[in-house]
């Protein structure tokens, strides 16, 4: 037994899946203790597609395809465990022996049962535990690249982003297959002067971070002598002396021109002399003016890229964009595992439901054959019914058969049946045919518990009707033979007796043409008056006796 799970749980195949139960379910999974009716006789688990046995047992279908494939004859395990001496054909097992119970697999489909990963809270009916396992975020299942890692299904996308060593992905620039792990780690020669440069640039951006103070005082503008009325912090007179460059400009530019002037050789004296120039002066007071257009553009154009972003302070460098979009085709390249590894479930899922869909059709068609078979089965037991009943009515027959001429008459639950004569419901009674000799005649009594004819109403009438027999052909015809009647006192005081003789004349007494002739005999047999007498007990317990004795020695 321990063999053949093991098989069953290895499966057809060398990988089945981690969630799927080739034979029954665990009885680990129910909330309560599953009846002996609901697990398989050859696995001991919780029946999966029940299949019930000629014998009555039940099996799952994989078990009792198992057993029937890996024997030459195949008998019922629990058959041969329970009683092997008395074993019988229906204990052989084969595939047209066996019949899908569809009673107690509905009867599973509703237990109580829940999920057997230690952090899952699910609970819910065993219809939905497959489906469950199939998308249960806490079941371990096995990396799909084949690193041999099993983790979480809700971890699977972070193993391949982080963990999963054949998780690769191809550098954009080298066209180099680098292991995601590693990918932000990976510097090819391509991306080693833009990292420098990032590099400084944070460093830069660092140490003006760290050398910035906040300062609550607030201080006048440095060219609040030639006119600006700013005051502020230090860091927004940072800010302010960035912003106000061409402002600043436009109140240094007038001074140093005035100051140029009043140092060019061309201009004269106010006295009409000519003062010495300086040469040294006046170049320096250029450089000055040349410095501070430059300057102006500069600030100009710092002002500009500060606003368009395009300063470490303020937004990414080329090398920034080359990491982020290394990066983005790196996170991309494991949402395309991803994505691969949803496709293969969604495969397997689909396989799983043709199979699943091929096998209900099998089943269907099994059920139609087996409802063929059922409806065969029944016309095949009403027909065996009814010959039984034919044959317990001949059975009852010749039990009262009589073949001496003497028959007794036992006519039980007479107040019922007078009831009925009186109603009109059953006005006459025809007892059990009798014969005069083993192979003499086939003859009857008809009784009339209400009268007929002159004993109507008042009178039991009892005649005496030849029926039908087998051997008409071999007897003398008209019946000839003496009819006497008895009405029993079942005290044993005071018979009553009538008698009568063929009229050879009367149709009554000849060969019959029909089943029965027309009966003759003794309207006026008994007074019912008499037989409610104390005084006589014609009736007791409700039973009425009556025997007819024929004369077979008269001619």
């Amino acid at each position: 037994m321990d063999r053949y799970r093991q098989t069953l749980q290895s499966g057809p195949s060398s990988s089945p899946d981690e969630n799927e139960f080739v034979s029954g379910y665990p009885t680990s999974i129910c909330d309560h203790e599953p009846g002996n009716k609901y697990l398989c006789c050859n696995c001991n688990n919780v029946l999966k597609k029940a299949q019930q046995t000629l014998c009555g047992h039940r099996y799952c279908a994989p078990c009792l395809a198992w057993i029937i494939r890996n024997q030459k004859s195949p008998i019922c395990p629990r058959c041969k465990q329970e009683d092997p001496d008395t074993l019988t054909e229906d204990s052989y097992l084969s595939e047209d022996r066996a019949f899908i119970d569809a009673a107690i697999n509905k009867e599973i489909s509703e237990l109580r049962v829940h999920c057997l990963t230690a952090t899952c809270d699910w609970s819910g009916a065993l219809r939905d535990y497959e489906d469950h396992q199939s998308l249960c975020d806490f079941a371990q299942i096995l990396c799909h690249t084949g690193c041999g890692q099993t983790v979480q299904r809700r971890h699977l996308a972070d193993h391949l982003e982080a963990e999963c060593t054949n998780n690769t992905t191809v550098c954009p620039k080298c066209s180099e297959r680098v292991p995601t792990t590693d990918f932000l780690k990976h510097k090819c020669e391509k991306f080693s002067l833009e990292d420098q440069m990032q590099k400084k640039n944070e460093m830069v951006l660092k140490g003006k971070n760290q050398n910035s103070t906040n300062a609550n005082s607030k201080e006048k503008c440095r060219f609040s002598l030639l006119g600006c009325t700013y005051k502020g912090s230090k860091e927004k007179m940072k800010e302010h002396e960035k912003s106000s460059v061409v402002a600043h400009l436009s109140l240094v530019a007038p001074v140093l021109l005035q100051i140029k002037e009043s140092l060019s050789p061309a201009k004269p004296a106010k006295n009409g002399f000519h003062y010495p120039i300086q040469d040294s002066t006046a170049r320096a007071v250029e450089k000055v003016l040349s410095n501070l257009q430059n300057g102006e553009i500069k600030a100009v154009n710092d002002n500009i890229a500060a606003e368009c972003g395009c300063l470490n302070k303020s937004g990414p460098t080329g090398a920034d964009l080359h990491n982020r979009l290394a990066m983005l085709e790196a996170r991309t390249q494991v949402f395309e595992n991803i994505i691969a590894v949803l496709n293969r479930e969604m495969d397997d899922t689909t396989a799983k439901l043709s199979a699943a869909l091929t096998e209900k059709n099998e089943e269907q068609k099994r059920v139609k054959a087996c409802e063929h078979k059922i409806t065969d089965l029944r016309c095949t037991l009403a027909a065996k019914e009814m010959a039984l009943n034919e044959l317990h009515m001949r059975l009852s027959t010749l039990e009262q058969t009589s073949y001496d001429g003497v028959f007794l008459w036992k006519i039980s639950n007479f107040t019922q049946k007078c009831h009925d004569a009186v109603t009109g419901r059953a006005i006459s009674l025809y007892s059990p045919a009798f014969y005069t000799a083993r192979y003499g005649y086939k003859v009857c009594l008809r009784i009339y518990l209400n009268g007929d004819g002159a004993g109507k109403g008042s009178h039991v009438s009892l005649f005496f009707a030849i029926m039908k027999g087998e051997y008409d052909a071999l007897l003398p015809w008209p019946f000839k033979q003496k009819v006497t009647f008895m009405l029993l006192d079942q005290s044993n005081r005071e018979h009553v007796f009538d008698a009568f003789r063929p009229d050879f004349s009367s149709a009554s007494f000849q060969r019959p043409v029909n089943d029965m002739n027309i009966a003759s005999g003794c309207p006026l047999f008994c007074l019912l008056s008499k037989l409610q007498t104390l005084k006589n007990s014609y009736v007791k317990e409700d039973t009425l006796f009556i025997r007819c004795i024929i004369d077979t020695n008269s001619s």
